[in-house]
Protein backbone atom coordinates (compact mmCIF):
# COMPACT_ATOMS: atom_id res chain seq x y z
CA UNK A 1 0.00 0.00 0.00
CA UNK A 2 1.62 3.32 -1.04
CA UNK A 3 1.90 6.03 1.62
CA UNK A 4 1.51 9.81 1.57
CA UNK A 5 2.46 12.50 4.11
CA UNK A 6 1.20 16.09 4.17
CA UNK A 7 2.49 19.39 5.52
CA UNK A 8 0.23 22.45 5.41
CA UNK A 9 1.42 26.03 5.80
CA UNK A 10 -0.83 29.06 6.09
CA UNK A 11 -4.54 29.61 6.46
CA UNK A 12 -7.72 27.63 7.18
CA UNK A 13 -8.42 27.33 3.46
CA UNK A 14 -5.10 25.54 2.94
CA UNK A 15 -5.92 23.14 5.79
CA UNK A 16 -9.30 22.47 4.23
CA UNK A 17 -7.70 21.80 0.86
CA UNK A 18 -5.11 19.44 2.32
CA UNK A 19 -7.98 17.37 3.74
CA UNK A 20 -9.61 17.39 0.28
CA UNK A 21 -6.37 16.26 -1.40
CA UNK A 22 -6.06 13.50 1.23
CA UNK A 23 -9.55 12.27 0.25
CA UNK A 24 -8.29 11.88 -3.35
CA UNK A 25 -5.27 9.86 -2.19
CA UNK A 26 -7.34 7.73 0.19
CA UNK A 27 -9.75 6.80 -2.63
CA UNK A 28 -6.70 5.68 -4.61
CA UNK A 29 -5.51 3.24 -1.94
CA UNK A 30 -2.93 5.36 -0.09
CA UNK A 31 -2.38 5.28 3.65
CA UNK A 32 -1.55 8.51 5.48
CA UNK A 33 1.67 8.91 7.47
CA UNK A 34 3.17 11.57 9.69
CA UNK A 35 5.28 14.12 7.80
CA UNK A 36 8.42 13.34 9.82
CA UNK A 37 8.32 9.65 8.82
CA UNK A 38 9.34 7.83 5.66
CA UNK A 39 6.59 8.08 3.00
CA UNK A 40 6.38 7.34 -0.73
CA UNK A 41 4.83 10.72 -1.56
CA UNK A 42 5.09 14.07 0.24
CA UNK A 43 2.56 16.83 -0.45
CA UNK A 44 3.57 20.29 0.75
CA UNK A 45 0.70 22.81 0.68
CA UNK A 46 2.44 26.18 0.63
CA UNK A 47 1.67 29.75 1.69
CA UNK A 48 2.84 32.97 0.05
CA UNK A 49 1.06 35.66 2.05
CA UNK A 50 4.44 37.05 3.18
CA UNK A 51 8.03 36.62 1.99
CA UNK A 52 8.52 34.58 5.18
CA UNK A 53 5.75 32.24 3.99
CA UNK A 54 7.80 31.54 0.86
CA UNK A 55 10.93 30.92 2.92
CA UNK A 56 9.16 28.54 5.35
CA UNK A 57 7.63 26.69 2.40
CA UNK A 58 11.10 26.14 0.89
CA UNK A 59 12.43 24.88 4.22
CA UNK A 60 9.62 22.32 4.53
CA UNK A 61 10.13 21.15 0.91
CA UNK A 62 13.83 20.55 1.62
CA UNK A 63 12.98 18.72 4.84
CA UNK A 64 10.78 16.26 2.92
CA UNK A 65 13.53 15.69 0.32
CA UNK A 66 16.02 14.94 3.12
CA UNK A 67 13.62 12.55 4.89
CA UNK A 68 13.26 10.35 1.82
CA UNK A 69 15.30 11.34 -1.26
CA UNK A 70 13.51 8.63 -3.27
CA UNK A 71 9.99 9.90 -2.53
CA UNK A 72 7.84 11.79 -5.03
CA UNK A 73 7.74 15.43 -3.85
CA UNK A 74 4.56 17.34 -4.80
CA UNK A 75 4.27 21.04 -4.05
CA UNK A 76 0.91 22.80 -4.21
CA UNK A 77 -0.80 25.92 -2.80
CA UNK A 78 -0.28 29.66 -3.12
CA UNK A 79 3.52 29.84 -3.35
CA UNK A 80 3.41 27.08 -5.98
CA UNK A 81 0.89 29.19 -7.93
CA UNK A 82 2.85 32.46 -7.85
CA UNK A 83 6.41 31.12 -8.18
CA UNK A 84 6.41 27.67 -9.86
CA UNK A 85 9.83 28.21 -11.49
CA UNK A 86 11.41 29.05 -8.11
CA UNK A 87 10.08 25.78 -6.67
CA UNK A 88 11.00 23.68 -9.73
CA UNK A 89 14.56 24.97 -9.28
CA UNK A 90 14.85 23.18 -5.88
CA UNK A 91 16.69 19.90 -6.61
CA UNK A 92 14.39 17.02 -5.66
CA UNK A 93 11.03 18.67 -6.42
CA UNK A 94 9.10 16.46 -8.85
CA UNK A 95 5.61 17.94 -9.29
CA UNK A 96 4.23 21.47 -8.87
CA UNK A 97 0.47 22.12 -8.90
CA UNK A 98 -0.96 25.57 -8.09
CA UNK A 99 -4.26 26.48 -6.45
CA UNK A 100 -6.39 24.65 -9.01
CA UNK A 101 -6.32 21.27 -10.85
CA UNK A 102 -5.56 19.44 -7.59
CA UNK A 103 -7.45 16.38 -8.82
CA UNK A 104 -4.73 15.98 -11.49
CA UNK A 105 -2.07 15.38 -8.83
CA UNK A 106 -2.48 11.58 -8.73
CA UNK A 107 -2.24 11.36 -12.52
CA UNK A 108 0.93 13.48 -12.42
CA UNK A 109 2.41 11.11 -9.83
CA UNK A 110 1.80 8.10 -12.11
CA UNK A 111 3.22 10.04 -15.06
CA UNK A 112 6.30 11.02 -13.04
CA UNK A 113 6.92 7.43 -11.95
CA UNK A 114 6.95 6.35 -15.61
CA UNK A 115 8.86 9.25 -17.18
CA UNK A 116 10.99 10.50 -14.24
CA UNK A 117 10.67 14.04 -15.63
CA UNK A 118 9.64 16.93 -13.31
CA UNK A 119 6.11 18.21 -14.03
CA UNK A 120 4.94 21.82 -13.80
CA UNK A 121 1.13 21.69 -13.70
CA UNK A 122 0.58 25.39 -12.88
CA UNK A 123 -1.82 27.36 -15.12
CA UNK A 124 -2.78 31.04 -15.25
CA UNK A 125 -5.10 31.42 -12.24
CA UNK A 126 -6.46 34.74 -13.53
CA UNK A 127 -8.28 32.84 -16.25
CA UNK A 128 -10.09 30.54 -13.78
CA UNK A 129 -13.79 31.37 -13.69
CA UNK A 130 -15.26 28.21 -12.15
CA UNK A 131 -15.02 27.07 -8.52
CA UNK A 132 -12.98 23.86 -8.23
CA UNK A 133 -15.06 21.28 -6.36
CA UNK A 134 -13.03 19.79 -3.49
CA UNK A 135 -15.18 17.72 -1.20
CA UNK A 136 -14.32 16.97 2.41
CA UNK A 137 -16.94 14.72 4.03
CA UNK A 138 -14.95 14.46 7.28
CA UNK A 139 -11.83 15.84 8.92
CA UNK A 140 -8.89 14.45 10.83
CA UNK A 141 -9.90 16.94 13.55
CA UNK A 142 -13.12 15.51 14.95
CA UNK A 143 -14.94 18.44 16.51
CA UNK A 144 -15.46 21.27 14.08
CA UNK A 145 -15.62 21.19 10.34
CA UNK A 146 -14.61 23.83 7.83
CA UNK A 147 -16.75 24.21 4.75
CA UNK A 148 -15.13 26.09 1.88
CA UNK A 149 -17.75 28.04 -0.06
CA UNK A 150 -15.74 30.29 -2.37
CA UNK A 151 -12.33 30.93 -3.90
CA UNK A 152 -10.40 34.03 -4.93
CA UNK A 153 -10.75 37.76 -4.29
CA UNK A 154 -11.39 40.84 -6.45
CA UNK A 155 -10.17 43.45 -3.97
CA UNK A 156 -6.47 43.94 -4.77
CA UNK A 157 -5.55 45.64 -1.47
CA UNK A 158 -2.10 47.20 -1.88
CA UNK A 159 -0.43 44.92 0.72
CA UNK A 160 -1.83 41.63 -0.57
CA UNK A 161 -0.60 39.07 -3.10
CA UNK A 162 -3.60 36.73 -2.70
CA UNK A 163 -5.55 37.62 -5.88
CA UNK A 164 -2.43 36.61 -7.83
CA UNK A 165 -2.21 33.35 -5.91
CA UNK A 166 -5.92 32.50 -5.86
CA UNK A 167 -7.42 34.33 -8.82
CA UNK A 168 -10.68 36.25 -8.98
CA UNK A 169 -13.78 35.51 -6.91
CA UNK A 170 -15.60 32.25 -7.71
CA UNK A 171 -18.47 30.85 -5.67
CA UNK A 172 -19.31 27.22 -5.06
CA UNK A 173 -22.72 26.01 -6.29
CA UNK A 174 -25.32 26.42 -3.49
CA UNK A 175 -26.53 22.82 -3.88
CA UNK A 176 -22.99 21.54 -3.45
CA UNK A 177 -22.51 23.63 -0.27
CA UNK A 178 -25.77 22.35 1.22
CA UNK A 179 -25.00 18.71 0.35
CA UNK A 180 -21.58 18.87 1.93
CA UNK A 181 -22.93 20.65 5.03
CA UNK A 182 -25.47 17.84 5.46
CA UNK A 183 -22.72 15.19 5.12
CA UNK A 184 -20.66 16.96 7.80
CA UNK A 185 -23.60 17.13 10.21
CA UNK A 186 -24.41 13.45 9.47
CA UNK A 187 -20.76 12.61 10.25
CA UNK A 188 -21.32 14.04 13.75
CA UNK A 189 -20.01 17.59 13.50
CA UNK A 190 -21.93 20.04 15.70
CA UNK A 191 -20.21 23.16 14.34
CA UNK A 192 -19.52 24.16 10.75
CA UNK A 193 -17.17 27.06 9.96
CA UNK A 194 -17.84 28.71 6.60
CA UNK A 195 -14.51 29.53 5.04
CA UNK A 196 -12.98 30.89 1.85
CA UNK A 197 -10.48 33.45 0.61
CA UNK A 198 -13.12 36.21 0.77
CA UNK A 199 -15.85 34.19 2.47
CA UNK A 200 -18.78 36.61 2.58
CA UNK A 201 -18.10 37.67 -1.02
CA UNK A 202 -19.95 34.45 -1.79
CA UNK A 203 -22.48 34.94 -4.60
CA UNK A 204 -21.01 38.22 -5.94
CA UNK A 205 -20.40 36.32 -9.19
CA UNK A 206 -23.95 34.89 -9.28
CA UNK A 207 -27.08 36.43 -10.78
CA UNK A 208 -29.78 35.77 -8.23
CA UNK A 209 -28.17 34.22 -5.16
CA UNK A 210 -26.03 35.74 -2.42
CA UNK A 211 -24.34 35.12 0.93
CA UNK A 212 -27.45 35.99 2.97
CA UNK A 213 -29.51 33.45 1.02
CA UNK A 214 -26.85 30.80 1.57
CA UNK A 215 -26.96 31.42 5.34
CA UNK A 216 -30.75 31.16 5.25
CA UNK A 217 -30.68 27.93 3.24
CA UNK A 218 -28.05 26.30 5.44
CA UNK A 219 -30.21 26.89 8.51
CA UNK A 220 -33.48 25.86 6.84
CA UNK A 221 -32.29 22.84 4.86
CA UNK A 222 -29.42 21.21 6.77
CA UNK A 223 -31.05 18.89 9.30
CA UNK A 224 -29.36 18.76 12.69
CA UNK A 225 -26.99 21.74 12.22
CA UNK A 226 -26.32 23.15 15.71
CA UNK A 227 -23.79 25.91 15.19
CA UNK A 228 -22.73 27.88 12.12
CA UNK A 229 -19.69 30.14 12.31
CA UNK A 230 -18.67 32.65 9.65
CA UNK A 231 -14.87 32.59 9.48
CA UNK A 232 -14.57 36.18 8.26
CA UNK A 233 -16.79 38.92 6.86
CA UNK A 234 -15.70 42.27 5.41
CA UNK A 235 -17.49 45.41 6.62
CA UNK A 236 -18.59 46.09 3.03
CA UNK A 237 -20.29 42.66 2.95
CA UNK A 238 -22.39 43.34 6.05
CA UNK A 239 -25.53 44.20 4.08
CA UNK A 240 -28.90 44.89 5.68
CA UNK A 241 -30.02 41.49 4.37
CA UNK A 242 -27.09 39.72 6.09
CA UNK A 243 -27.84 41.60 9.32
CA UNK A 244 -31.49 40.52 9.07
CA UNK A 245 -30.49 36.85 8.60
CA UNK A 246 -28.14 37.04 11.61
CA UNK A 247 -30.92 38.67 13.65
CA UNK A 248 -33.40 35.86 12.84
CA UNK A 249 -30.94 32.95 13.08
CA UNK A 250 -30.91 30.32 15.83
CA UNK A 251 -27.61 28.72 14.71
CA UNK A 252 -25.23 31.52 13.68
CA UNK A 253 -22.56 31.83 16.38
CA UNK A 254 -22.33 35.07 18.36
CA UNK A 255 -18.90 35.72 16.98
CA UNK A 256 -17.89 37.60 13.86
CA UNK A 257 -14.40 38.19 12.55
CA UNK A 258 -14.48 41.52 10.71
CA UNK A 259 -11.00 42.54 9.45
CA UNK A 260 -10.39 46.24 10.10
CA UNK A 261 -6.62 46.36 9.18
CA UNK A 262 -6.35 49.98 10.39
CA UNK A 263 -8.37 52.50 12.37
CA UNK A 264 -7.01 55.46 10.42
CA UNK A 265 -8.80 56.65 7.28
CA UNK A 266 -5.60 57.87 5.62
CA UNK A 267 -3.95 54.45 6.11
CA UNK A 268 -7.09 52.63 4.91
CA UNK A 269 -6.94 54.70 1.72
CA UNK A 270 -3.29 53.77 1.12
CA UNK A 271 -4.21 50.13 1.72
CA UNK A 272 -7.00 50.47 -0.88
CA UNK A 273 -9.56 49.15 1.61
CA UNK A 274 -13.14 49.84 0.55
CA UNK A 275 -14.47 51.55 3.69
CA UNK A 276 -13.85 54.35 6.18
CA UNK A 277 -13.70 53.97 9.96
CA UNK A 278 -17.11 55.70 10.16
CA UNK A 279 -18.65 53.13 7.79
CA UNK A 280 -17.01 50.27 9.74
CA UNK A 281 -18.27 51.55 13.12
CA UNK A 282 -21.80 52.01 11.77
CA UNK A 283 -21.87 48.38 10.52
CA UNK A 284 -20.67 47.10 13.91
CA UNK A 285 -23.39 49.05 15.72
CA UNK A 286 -26.04 47.53 13.41
CA UNK A 287 -24.61 44.05 14.01
CA UNK A 288 -24.70 44.60 17.77
CA UNK A 289 -28.42 45.31 17.56
CA UNK A 290 -28.96 42.03 15.67
CA UNK A 291 -26.53 39.93 17.71
CA UNK A 292 -26.26 41.58 21.14
CA UNK A 293 -22.86 41.39 22.79
CA UNK A 294 -21.32 39.21 20.08
CA UNK A 295 -17.56 38.60 20.14
CA UNK A 296 -15.95 40.92 17.60
CA UNK A 297 -12.51 39.74 16.51
CA UNK A 298 -10.36 41.37 13.87
CA UNK A 299 -7.06 41.64 12.01
CA UNK A 300 -4.88 44.73 12.25
CA UNK A 301 -1.74 45.57 10.30
CA UNK A 302 0.64 47.81 12.21
CA UNK A 303 3.41 49.88 10.64
CA UNK A 304 1.95 50.05 7.13
CA UNK A 305 4.18 52.21 4.88
CA UNK A 306 3.97 55.85 5.94
CA UNK A 307 2.07 55.11 9.21
CA UNK A 308 2.78 58.06 11.50
CA UNK A 309 2.51 58.01 15.29
CA UNK A 310 -0.67 60.04 14.90
CA UNK A 311 -2.19 57.48 12.48
CA UNK A 312 -1.24 54.64 14.82
CA UNK A 313 -2.90 56.46 17.73
CA UNK A 314 -6.07 56.84 15.62
CA UNK A 315 -6.05 53.06 15.16
CA UNK A 316 -5.43 52.48 18.89
CA UNK A 317 -8.30 54.75 19.95
CA UNK A 318 -10.68 53.41 17.29
CA UNK A 319 -10.11 49.84 18.48
CA UNK A 320 -10.50 50.78 22.13
CA UNK A 321 -13.70 52.68 21.37
CA UNK A 322 -15.29 49.84 19.35
CA UNK A 323 -14.55 47.25 22.10
CA UNK A 324 -13.17 44.44 19.99
CA UNK A 325 -12.96 41.20 21.95
CA UNK A 326 -9.65 40.00 20.48
CA UNK A 327 -7.21 41.11 17.77
CA UNK A 328 -4.78 39.36 15.48
CA UNK A 329 -2.00 41.95 15.22
CA UNK A 330 0.53 41.75 12.39
CA UNK A 331 3.54 43.99 11.81
CA UNK A 332 3.41 45.08 8.15
CA UNK A 333 5.60 42.77 6.10
CA UNK A 334 6.83 43.80 2.65
CA UNK A 335 5.44 41.35 0.11
CA UNK A 336 7.43 41.43 -3.13
CA UNK A 337 5.13 42.08 -6.07
CA UNK A 338 2.60 44.25 -4.21
CA UNK A 339 2.21 48.06 -4.54
CA UNK A 340 2.79 48.59 -0.80
CA UNK A 341 6.23 46.95 -1.00
CA UNK A 342 7.30 49.72 -3.40
CA UNK A 343 5.89 52.58 -1.30
CA UNK A 344 8.31 55.08 0.18
CA UNK A 345 8.38 55.74 3.95
CA UNK A 346 8.62 52.09 5.04
CA UNK A 347 8.33 52.08 8.85
CA UNK A 348 11.48 50.90 10.71
CA UNK A 349 11.20 47.47 12.38
CA UNK A 350 11.79 48.74 15.93
CA UNK A 351 8.87 51.20 15.62
CA UNK A 352 6.66 48.46 14.14
CA UNK A 353 7.43 46.04 16.97
CA UNK A 354 6.82 48.68 19.63
CA UNK A 355 3.39 49.43 18.11
CA UNK A 356 2.56 45.74 17.84
CA UNK A 357 3.35 45.34 21.56
CA UNK A 358 1.09 48.25 22.49
CA UNK A 359 -1.79 46.92 20.42
CA UNK A 360 -1.42 43.35 21.72
CA UNK A 361 -1.50 44.65 25.27
CA UNK A 362 -4.74 46.55 24.42
CA UNK A 363 -6.14 43.38 22.82
CA UNK A 364 -5.39 41.36 25.98
CA UNK A 365 -7.12 43.98 28.12
CA UNK A 366 -10.22 44.05 25.83
CA UNK A 367 -10.33 40.23 25.77
CA UNK A 368 -10.32 40.08 29.59
CA UNK A 369 -13.04 42.73 29.79
CA UNK A 370 -15.22 40.83 27.33
CA UNK A 371 -14.74 37.48 29.10
CA UNK A 372 -15.40 38.97 32.54
CA UNK A 373 -19.02 39.72 31.56
CA UNK A 374 -19.63 35.99 31.36
CA UNK A 375 -18.36 34.95 34.80
CA UNK A 376 -21.08 32.73 36.38
CA UNK A 377 -23.02 32.54 33.09
CA UNK A 378 -23.98 29.15 31.63
CA UNK A 379 -22.79 28.83 28.03
CA UNK A 380 -22.71 26.13 25.37
CA UNK A 381 -19.29 24.59 24.71
CA UNK A 382 -18.06 21.91 22.31
CA UNK A 383 -15.06 20.22 24.06
CA UNK A 384 -12.41 19.86 21.34
CA UNK A 385 -9.19 18.47 22.79
CA UNK A 386 -7.40 17.73 26.08
CA UNK A 387 -5.85 20.81 27.72
CA UNK A 388 -2.20 20.28 26.77
CA UNK A 389 -0.60 22.77 29.16
CA UNK A 390 -1.53 20.67 32.16
CA UNK A 391 -2.66 17.23 31.00
CA UNK A 392 -2.82 15.90 34.59
CA UNK A 393 -5.89 18.06 35.35
CA UNK A 394 -8.09 16.08 32.96
CA UNK A 395 -9.45 19.30 31.44
CA UNK A 396 -10.77 19.60 27.92
CA UNK A 397 -10.66 22.84 25.94
CA UNK A 398 -13.43 24.09 23.67
CA UNK A 399 -15.11 27.24 22.44
CA UNK A 400 -18.40 28.82 23.39
CA UNK A 401 -20.55 30.14 20.54
CA UNK A 402 -19.19 33.61 21.34
CA UNK A 403 -15.61 32.38 20.98
CA UNK A 404 -14.51 32.22 24.60
CA UNK A 405 -11.92 29.50 25.09
CA UNK A 406 -12.94 27.40 28.08
CA UNK A 407 -11.16 24.60 29.91
CA UNK A 408 -13.60 22.27 31.62
CA UNK A 409 -13.05 19.03 33.59
CA UNK A 410 -14.78 16.45 31.39
CA UNK A 411 -13.67 13.07 29.99
CA UNK A 412 -12.94 12.10 26.37
CA UNK A 413 -16.53 10.83 25.97
CA UNK A 414 -17.63 14.50 25.83
CA UNK A 415 -15.37 15.39 22.89
CA UNK A 416 -17.39 16.88 20.03
CA UNK A 417 -20.65 17.01 22.02
CA UNK A 418 -22.57 20.18 22.78
CA UNK A 419 -22.50 20.70 26.56
CA UNK A 420 -23.70 23.34 29.02
CA UNK A 421 -20.84 24.81 31.04
CA UNK A 422 -20.88 27.35 33.85
CA UNK A 423 -18.00 29.85 33.61
CA UNK A 424 -16.54 29.77 37.13
CA UNK A 425 -13.53 31.98 36.43
CA UNK A 426 -13.26 34.34 33.49
CA UNK A 427 -9.84 35.05 32.04
CA UNK A 428 -7.72 35.23 28.92
CA UNK A 429 -6.61 33.24 26.96
CA UNK A 430 -8.57 30.62 28.97
CA UNK A 431 -11.73 30.72 31.04
CA UNK A 432 -12.41 28.02 33.62
CA UNK A 433 -15.72 26.22 33.49
CA UNK A 434 -17.74 23.66 35.38
CA UNK A 435 -19.65 20.97 33.49
CA UNK A 436 -23.45 21.31 33.90
CA UNK A 437 -24.94 18.78 31.48
CA UNK A 438 -24.99 17.45 27.93
CA UNK A 439 -27.48 19.22 25.72
CA UNK A 440 -30.41 17.24 24.46
CA UNK A 441 -30.30 16.50 20.70
CA UNK A 442 -33.50 18.47 20.02
CA UNK A 443 -32.86 21.26 22.48
CA UNK A 444 -32.78 24.70 20.81
CA UNK A 445 -29.63 26.83 21.07
CA UNK A 446 -30.07 29.52 23.66
CA UNK A 447 -28.77 33.04 23.49
CA UNK A 448 -27.52 33.97 26.92
CA UNK A 449 -27.66 37.50 28.34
Amino acid sequence: MPSVAFHTLGCKVNHYETEAIWQLFEKNGYKRKEFETNADVYVINTCTVTNTGDKKSRQVIRRAIRTNPNAVICVTGCYAQTSPAEIMAIPGVDIVVGTQDREKMLGYIEQYKKEREPINGVNNIMKARVYEELEVPSFTDRTRASLKIQEGCNNFCTFCIIPWARGLLRSREPQSVLEQAQKLVDAGYKEIVLTGIHTAGYGEDMKDYNFAQLLRDLEAKVKGLKRLRISSIEASQVTDEVIDVIDQSKVIARHLHVPVQSGSNSVLKRMRRKYTTEFFAEKIEKLRKALPDFALTSDVIVGFPGETEEEFNETFEFIRGLRFSELHVFPYSQRTGTPAARMVNQVPDDIKHDRVKRLISLSNQLAKEYASKYENAVLEVIPEEPFKKDASTGNYVGYTDNYLKVKVPVGPEMEGKLVKVKITKAGYPYNEGQFVRVMDANEPQTAIM
